[in-house]
């Protein structure tokens, strides 16, 4: 078999789905725009430049002709394209025989809703499509909205092997660390946490936040913490590696997800932190609460409330045997809903579905 990806080629989550891919015995190729272009990733996997012959979303309507050349040339059985507003909408102008598209959240949760041609381009996107695929159940809801076609839910789980519990019996009981992994942004509720982190810390004082993650806000939310007066038990570490990442997870002792907006379609940050036997609090937005069982795996808040928050750190701080109950319980509930392995093969048993159909 052989897949062509329509995707930025610098994002992680292309790239291991192609290197999966590869691994499997598959022919692939990734197709993306210069400024997504990744050098590093391209050593890995073929990657081949679109021209980029318009600004902005024209963009993708004008590199069509180039793309199809491209495709006649390779001739995939499957053209896949990532991010339906953009990327999709490339991939169903050129109209290729087998033709799958990846919603991945704001892309249909925001997109549509800006303006009817918005809305009309996104329509003309999912009737092109041989299959649609959503990594939540909210998702493909969302996304029926704009088709009567069915829409495959494929989780896009996380790597056991890399995220597990700490091993380490001398981690400290006695400080609380409440922690994050996201981009420094509004939209993720990093404000909230830092506010709510302030209140959780009145009460519990031998107590630390980690905030891991860079953006534009960040400088934003320094200040706040430095005006909230918890500058000092506050740490923005920035970017980090994504190797980095599990064991940054492993000293948290509360993980939480504030995120505020409905195009937090999946939530992988809090299936990492579960799957690190770390427990989530998370705000009730997109598909957060698909992932995370109401106080089994952790709790859900309503989102832009610092307050809830706080009640939902102080209640997992006073009792660790409910930490540790949580966290056992998410580890249990990522091997058998959330292993990126079982998610990819299932992912790749939808293409050889849709493939056969004639």
């Amino acid at each position: 078999m052989k897949i062509a990806l329509l995707a930025p080629s610098k994002s992680i989550h292309t790239h291991k789905w192609a290197l999966f891919y590869q691994s499997q015995g598959i022919d692939i190729k990734v197709y993306t725009f210069k400024d997504h272009y990744s050098e590093e990733n391209a050593k890995q996997v073929p990657t081949e430049i679109l021209p980029k012959l318009l600004p902005s979303k024209a963009s993708y309507i004008a590199a069509a002709p180039a793309l199809k050349k491209m495709l006649k040339d390779w001739n995939p059985d499957i053209l896949h394209s990532h991010y339906v507003s953009s990327y999709g909408l490339l991939g169903a102008i050129v109209n290729y025989k087998k033709y799958f598209v990846s919603v991945w959240g704001k892309d249909i949760f925001v997109v549509p809703k800006k303006s009817r041609l918005n809305k009309k381009l996104i329509e003309f996107t999912l009737s092109k499509a041989t299959a649609i695929f959503s990594t939540s159940r909210v998702m493909a809801k969302e996304t029926n909205l704009y088709t009567n076609r069915s829409v495959e839910v494929t989780p896009f789980g996380v790597d056991i092997e890399k995220f597990y519990p700490s091993t380490n019996l001398d981690d400290a009981e006695d400080k609380i660390i409440i922690g994050t992994v996201k981009a420094l942004e509004d939209k993720y509720g990093i404000a909230d946490l830092v506010k709510g982190f302030a209140l959780f810390h009145k009460e519990f004082p031998n107590s630390e936040l980690l905030i891991t993650g860079d953006g534009p806000q960040r400088a934003e939310y320094e200040q706040l913490a430095k005006d909230l007066g918890i500058e000092e038990v506050t740490t923005f570490t920035g970017k980090v590696p994504n190797t980095e990442v599990p064991t940054i997870i492993r000293k948290m002792s509360i993980f939480a997800v504030p995120s505020t907006e409905d195009s937090e379609s999946f939530g992988v940050a809090a299936v990492e932190a579960m799957a690190c036997g770390v427990p989530v609090v998370v705000s009730n937005v997109g598909g957060l609460p698909e992932v995370v069982v109401q106080d089994v795996t952790g709790i859900v808040t309503d989102k832009e409330s610092p307050e809830q928050l706080a009640t939902a750190f102080k209640k997992l701080a006073r009792n660790s045997d409910l930490r540790a109950a949580m966290g056992q319980a998410g580890v249990a509930h990522v091997k058998e809903h959330y292993s990126w392995i079982d998610n990819a093969h299932y992912m790749l048993s939808l293409y050889e579905k849709y493939n056969s159909v004639r």
